[in-house]
């Protein structure tokens, strides 16, 4: 392969990459930073990069370059993967319409800010015009890609390349005919205790105490940051640059700390990917399940188990004396581990999170399917809350406009990601328990470099190289199962309930 078109490849790809992190460094800001009033010019701002981005990533120039270098044989698997993602991102590309992603980059900067606005008020209706064009972008850009089965189906392919709505549907109905019983066997008791979380904390210890526990699983501050902001997110702007944010209630200790470590997750997959394949398409998480694994792998397999806390809960008494120094390890750990019905998804125990993601998936089919309108979502939403969870929002902050996703991005393709990661997380961990015996002794004496190495290894370096399918096979040596995250689920509840 010649190497001077193969450099001339990657330096076009490059210039692509950072046109992106420049925008990406742009949304970080006007989710943090940015004044109100500045939404509008940010949107235009925003439409411009994403033009120029999109300018590049069509070239017509950069197909035939990737056709000459099709035609001859790869130097080895990198070169091979990157020219595979390579074709694949200009395919898709270039069935959008410049004109199409200009306008869709400014509405939903716009419609960010109305939510948000929106959200505050608790108000639904501030914010169905602009939904409704949401909507209509969704659909529109489906359209682009008529070789799908379902409308939804190129914007799951966005997240999670090799999902469908046909795939996904009997996933998800396998996961809920084995929840729905477990957590009606779960709710039946009363629910654990958790007044103790439920105390006055010091903002700014908080902030403290869940920065000294992601620099021990190894988040690293010299290559990142933490902000604040309304909905918390990882971003990567380069491989040396990877920010997360949090979101902190005085009332309410694990809002912080466990959105802190989630998203601590998602940074240490982008710190751990290979810096060779920086300024390449291979340079990030290679899909939205594999993303959501590693967060909530961290954050719950690992952070809400006795071993962690074992560990961390005397540091914790120290940092909060007043608040947990009359609260023994047990009650604490059953506490971040309670189960109940509940109406905010990111605030759901591990039983009951899926069928809050599932009410999503639902939701959003419906809408693309022209099932449901966009004005309509509001009753939809509280009608499906209280035939699954029997619970009916008080107010729309705590109901249909709890989520950013349909407001800062277009409706599909969200939210299935979420529980893919779930279950690939307890298919990650019985692989790692098996090449790492003695990992809870680990955990327990504070030590997390084995697991990360692990992690490292066998998932992060690889970024894009190898796709989300290929990477549960790789490091588990199985296709994707819901068997061990079950087992999982199972286990820890009904030991905690000491039902086993």
């Amino acid at each position: 392969m010649p190497a001077n078109e193969l450099q001339q490849l990657k330096k076009r790809l490059s210039d692509i990459a950072s046109l992106r992190s420049a925008a990406a460094l742009m949304h970080w800001d006007q989710s943090t930073l940015m004044p109100e009033r500045g939404a509008k010019h940010r949107g235009e701002q925003l439409a411009a990069i994403e033009r120029l981005a999109h300018e590049r990533s069509t070239d017509a120039e950069l197909g035939r370059l990737l056709e000459r270098l099709e035609a001859r044989s790869p130097a080895d698997a990198t070169e091979a993967a990157l020219l595979r993602v390579a074709r694949e991102d200009f395919e898709r590309d270039t069935r959008v319409p410049g004109a199409f992603v200009e306008e869709m980059t400014a509405h939903v900067t716009e419609t960010y800010h109305a939510w948000k606005k929106a959200r505050e008020a608790r108000d639904f209706k501030r914010i169905v015009e602009p939904l409704k064009k949401t909507l209509d972008l969704s659909r529109r850009y489906s359209s682009f890609f008529p070789g799908f089965q379902h409308a939804a189906d190129p914007l799951i392919d966005g997240s999670d390349p090799g999902s469908t709505v046909a795939t996904l549907r009997p996933l998800f109905a396998e996961l809920r005919a084995r929840l729905v019983p477990l957590a009606r066997e779960i709710t039946a008791r009363p629910p654990f205790d958790n007044s103790c979380l439920r105390r006055e904390f010091d903002e700014r210890k908080q902030i403290e105490f869940g920065a000294l526990v992601i620099r021990k699983l190894g988040y690293d501050f010299s290559r990142g940051r933490q902000d604040m902001t309304a909905h918390p997110f990882m971003i990567r702007f380069n491989a040396n640059d990877v920010r997360i944010t949090t979101r902190v209630k005085k009332d309410d200790f694990g809002e912080a700390l466990f959105s802190t470590i989630h998203e601590a997750g998602h940074a240490l997959y982008e710190l751990g990917i290979d810096e060779a394949l920086e300024g390449t398409p291979l340079a990030r998480g290679t899909s939205s399940g594999v993303h959501e694994s590693q967060s909530r792998l961290w954050e719950n397999i690992v952070g809400r188990s006795r071993p962690f806390w074992e560990h961390f809960y005397p540091e914790l008494r120290d940092s909060f004396p007043a608040q947990f120094g009359d609260v023994p390890l047990d009650a604490f750990h059953r506490a971040i581990n309670r189960v109940e019905r509940s109406l905010i998804r990111t605030d759901a125990d591990e039983v009951t999170y899926n069928l809050h993601v599932m009410i999503r998936f639902d939701l959003e089919i419906d809408m693309l399917e022209d099932r449901l309108r966009a004005e309509d979502l509001r009753d939809a939403w509280n009608a499906r809350y209280e035939a699954d969870l029997g619970l009916t929002p008080p107010h729309d902050g705590d109901g249909c406009l709890q989520d950013v996703h349909w407001y800062g991005g277009l409706i599909g393709g969200a939210f299935q990601g979420y529980t893919l990661g779930n279950v690939m997380s307890a298919q990650f961990l019985e692989a790692a328990r098996r090449a790492l015996p003695g990992l809870d002794d680990q955990v327990r004496s504070g030590r997390f470099d084995g697991l990360l190495s692990w992690l490292r290894a066998n998932v992060h370096s690889h970024g894009r190289m190898r796709t989300g399918p290929e990477t549960v096979r790789h490091a588990t040596g199985r296709d994707l199962e819901t068997a061990p995250y079950m087992r999982y689920l199972e286990g820890k509840y009904r030991a905690l309930l000491g039902t086993r």
